[in-house]
């Protein structure tokens, strides 16, 4: 497991929730030099944040919905993003066919347009029309579909930037605790007094914060009453989105966005060279975020909103792996259409004593704004600096030459022949440079350690658990990595199995 930085008894900023909002605060917060400690209940990027559809995206369709702030925010952020972590975050270009029953042509043309210039483009190709009858991405799709438009956006590695911020807290002198819940807060005039419960062990420790960050998610509301008894009047809808995925169903890499006849649109996107993601769906969600799963009715209705458009369909059966994760939206409006509320955030700071800065809202493409707000909010209160630093220090392994992954991928394949092609460009999309960390002075596969199926070999699995806080296969296979999708079941337990062990060699350690 990776170190748990410098622990005391005493920090300057205790943040709660180890989602990409708390783990962008954390980070930034760090890196000005304050006392800094993440804790959260479960695994890094437990729940919401490693459950989006993995995309850096301005959100094309919330133009209808009049969100231009908010475009043009996510917008300016894809090209900074792209350059602290191209290892995890690569541009992807979408095909929008065009049904003339959903949107007008002009429509959809007025909102490229828009697209394209709102937020400065610097690195992305700009939005064009296609005969799908002559072009290659029309092949999957059905003969009546001719026209269409395509744009620009970008892929993320969702959980592993949670991860990556993590690791740079650390770097930085932070503390990070994952599984580690906080159990109660009591406030003083000038300093917190906060509880935490480790969810392995059960010990029980207190510390001291001159400030606390409630970045729970969709726990934010309830975190509030329970945990820290202070009244919350913010409007908190609970959305649950779904997604699957099928076996590849185009050979190509771009990406497909169609438009569904309910007013909403559903991504198909290449997804781990062999598969294609399909998603997501919008439904008002109660009960426990943490148990939310895709139900039934959201997986034909993903099913049914790609077969409108491929001509090879795909029932449930298809499916491989499903994924579900509920967002905390905060809206004003008494929207009764969870499509139409707002994926903008807010930020409640409460000074009556020692700060208290809430977290509702947001999406991952803002992440880093969301966290450089939230910072300046408190860095007064706390005798920290007014600074914008994180957009121009890479992510741990994003320290890529020029950014130029490619490049990268070609300079280790000449120093490492013997690592299959495939594997290669897995483990730098993943890792970036550290990736010779993981390898080290390994000369064959054979030096990599057991071999578990597919390319997943103990090195690592190994480095995971000693620098990235992966305790169990599910943290090692299904969120830092995707290598569950390649592994049979016999194989995926016998990771579990190799964590297993681990655990208990640390407790007799």
């Amino acid at each position: 497991m990776a170190s748990e930085g410098q622990q005391t008894d005493r920090y300057d900023l205790v943040v709660v929730g180890g989602g990409i909002n708390g783990a962008g605060i954390a980070r930034d917060a760090a890196g000005r030099g304050l006392r800094t400690l993440l804790v959260e209940q479960g695994d890094l990027a437990n729940y919401t944040s490693s459950a989006s559809t993995k995309l850096v995206h301005g959100g094309l369709r919330y133009l209808e919905y009049y969100e231009f702030r908010l475009v043009q925010k996510a917008l300016k952020e894809r090209e900074v993003l792209m350059g602290i972590a191209p290892h995890i975050i690569w541009p992807l270009r979408f095909v929008m066919p065009h049904v003339k029953e959903l949107r007008p042509a002009w429509m959809i043309r007025m909102g490229l347009f828009l697209y394209d210039h709102l937020g400065g483009r610097n690195k992305l190709p700009g939005s064009k029309g296609l005969n799908l009858q002559t072009h290659y991405a029309g092949a999957p799709l059905k003969d009546g579909v001719t026209k269409g438009f395509m744009y620009s956006d970008c892929w993320v590695q969702d959980s592993r930037l949670v991860v990556l911020n993590c690791m740079d807290v650390e770097q930085r002198g932070g503390t990070v605790l994952p599984r580690t819940r906080c159990t109660g807060a009591e406030r003083g005039d000038d300093e917190w007094s906060v509880e935490l419960t480790d969810a392995v062990t059960g010990d029980v420790r207190n510390v001291h914060s001159r400030s606390v960050v409630n970045a729970a998610g969709p726990w934010v509301a309830k975190f509030l009453g329970s945990e820290m008894a202070v009244s919350n009047s913010k409007d908190v809808h609970l959305v649950k989105g779904s997604h699957i995925v099928v076996p590849k169903m185009f050979d190509h890499e771009d990406s497909y966005l169609f438009q569904n006849s309910d007013g909403r649109v559903i991504f198909a996107i290449p997804y781990e060279q062999d598969f294609t993601l399909i998603g997501t769906t919008d439904v008002a969600y109660e009960g426990n975020p943490a148990e939310a799963t895709a139900s039934d009715d959201e997986i034909q209705y993903l099913c049914d909103a790609v077969n409108r458009y491929f001509k090879e369909e795909i029932a449930p059966k298809d499916v491989v792996w499903t994924y579900s994760g509920v967002r905390a939206l905060y809206d004003e409006s008494e929207e009764s259409d969870v499509s139409a509320v707002s994926r903008d955030y807010s930020l409640d700071l409460d000074d009556k004593g020692a700060p208290l800065l809430s977290v509702f809202g947001g999406k991952i493409t803002t992440y880093r704004t969301l966290a450089r707000q939230a910072v300046d909010q408190i860095a007064p209160l706390v005798g920290a600096s007014i600074a914008d630093w994180t957009g121009d220090e890479a992510l741990p392994g994003g320290d890529i030459p020029d950014g130029d992954f490619e490049a990268y991928l070609a300079q280790l394949r000449r120093g490492r022949p013997w690592l299959p092609e495939t594997m290669a460009w897995r483990l730098v999309r993943n890792y970036g440079t550290r990736i010779e960390t993981m390898l080290g002075d390994a000369q064959s596969l054979d030096d990599l350690g057991e071999h578990f199926g597919s390319d997943c070999y103990e090195a690592e699995l190994r480095y995971l658990a000693e620098h990235e806080w992966a305790m169990t296969a599910e943290d090692a296979i299904w969120r830092r990595s995707k290598l569950g999708l390649m592994l049979d079941s016999d194989q995926r337990e016998r990771v579990s199995a190799w964590y297993t062990g681990q655990e208990k060699k640390r407790a007799t350690a």
